[in-house]
């Protein structure tokens, strides 16, 4: 009798670490929004630009890694991207004029293309077994979440004692620390015989031709809109937003005395959540049909986010919409790239999903750029959010038509 495929690898594991390190320092960007303005007295909108070029930057990069580490292996892609992640935050630590900051965020974009989901992901569905492939997808995801968790807090801690260019050093030697786990990265190159006669140029074309594809395509752009935006914005709208922290309350007792460190802490909140979220996403996507477990995710959030922003802003509201959001956060990553391998193979499934995540990070650019931009002409984000909601809404409506079912292979 053959021997059950375990679901813990080492492969799942040291993508994990990469995955965790490259986005706790990716989701502590938003810490370093007032920080930064303030030290040069720019306009809100100059640094926020700056995170959504590097979002911008990161999904034009991912379909590129995908390519690359398909072409000329995994281990290059990351050691690539990593050593471009740490060349931008080094350089960005001496940037002193907003153009410079934007610049080099095409820098720290491309890093975390070469270490994000685009390549890791695809690493890890080719090593999982079939029957464990939703739930490594997941575990995965989670492990970005984990790193969310203590990214923006630490970052926020280390402020305390040094510069935020000294920080910006720090996360650079952490990202490269990273590439300790590589010589775990094995993965096959798992795919059908048909699969492998195919080119990547022709299930581009199949894929491209394929209203499904568009559909998942244009519906994971809220998604990067709601979790840029969130991510770079969120600590500065609660920090200026959020009613005061009751001294005698629990929140103080625990040292968050001030909105901006309940700001930090609600990102760690909703990476904490997240955890939790993904690997259920993921341990459903096994079971029930990706595509309707889309498109109730996209409703959650939707009415999660009307709810926040209609209700009185309180630290009590930033905590529960910060745990509600969380549980729904990455939740769609593993049923979205799961969905492509599903449709269109693992041959080309780095590439493919890169695509598709390129849809993702224009939504980053917008909701991050719009963020500081009607920030700077209105004096608050509640345009940004409603945006936010609408665009949630028609994620939720564009995944029912979906065909979720795989495509048969076209003959060389």
């Amino acid at each position: 009798m053959q021997a059950k495929a375990p679901l813990i690898t080492p492969v799942l594991i040291a993508g994990s670490i990469i995955l965790m390190l490259g986005f706790a320092i990716r989701a502590s960007f938003g810490v370093f929004q007032i920080p930064v303005a303030q030290e040069f007295g720019w306009a809100r909108s100059e640094f926020s630009l700056a995170i959504a070029i590097q979002n911008l930057a990161w999904g034009i990069g991912q379909p590129l890694f995908g390519m690359l580490a398909e072409k000329f292996g995994d281990r290059k892609a990351i050691v690539a991207g990593a050593l471009m992640y740490a060349a931008g935050l080094v350089l960005s630590a001496f940037a002193v004029t907003p153009g410079q900051h934007q610049l080099l965020a095409i820098l720290v974009g491309f890093g975390i293309a070469g270490t994000g989901f685009g390549v890791i992901l695809a690493i890890v569905g080719r090593a999982a077994a079939p029957e464990h492939r939703s739930m490594a997808l997941g575990i995965g995801t989670a492990a970005g979440s984990a790193g969310q968790v203590f990214g923006a807090p630490a970052a926020e801690f280390l402020m305390q004692f040094m510069s935020w260019q000294s920080v910006f050093i720090v996360f650079a030697g952490v990202i490269l620390a990273s590439l300790f786990a590589l010589p775990f990265i094995r993965s096959p190159r798992v795919a059908t015989r048909a699969e492998l006669e195919e080119t990547l140029g022709q299930v581009l074309v199949r894929a491209f031709r394929d209203p499904s594809y568009t559909l998942i395509f244009l519906g994971f752009f809220s998604c990067g809109y709601q979790l840029a935006f969130i991510t770079a914005h969120f600590p500065a709208f609660v920090t200026e937003l959020c009613g005061p922290i009751d001294p005698g309350g629990m929140l103080s007792m625990i040292g968050i005395t001030t909105t901006s460190a309940l700001g930090a802490l609600s990102i760690a909140t909703i990476g904490l959540f997240n955890i939790v979220g993904t690997i259920t996403a993921g341990w459903l996507g096994k079971r029930y049909t990706k595509k309707y477990l889309l498109a109730g995710i996209y409703t959650a959030r939707t009415i999660a986010a009307a709810a926040f922003i209609l209700l009185p802003i309180t630290p009590t509201s930033v905590l529960v919409f910060s745990a509600v959001m969380g549980a729904l956060w990455l939740a769609t990553v593993p049923l979205t790239s799961g969905l492509v391998a599903h449709i269109y193979g693992l041959r080309y499934m780095g590439t493919l999903y890169g695509f598709v995540f390129l849809s993702h990070q224009i939504g980053g650019f917008l909701g991050v750029w719009l963020g500081g931009k009607m920030y700077d002409l209105n004096g608050d984000y509640t345009l940004v959010w409603w945006i936010g909601v609408g665009v949630g809404a028609f994620s939720a409506l564009v995944h029912l038509p979906v065909r979720e079912r795989p495509m048969q292979v076209q003959p060389a």
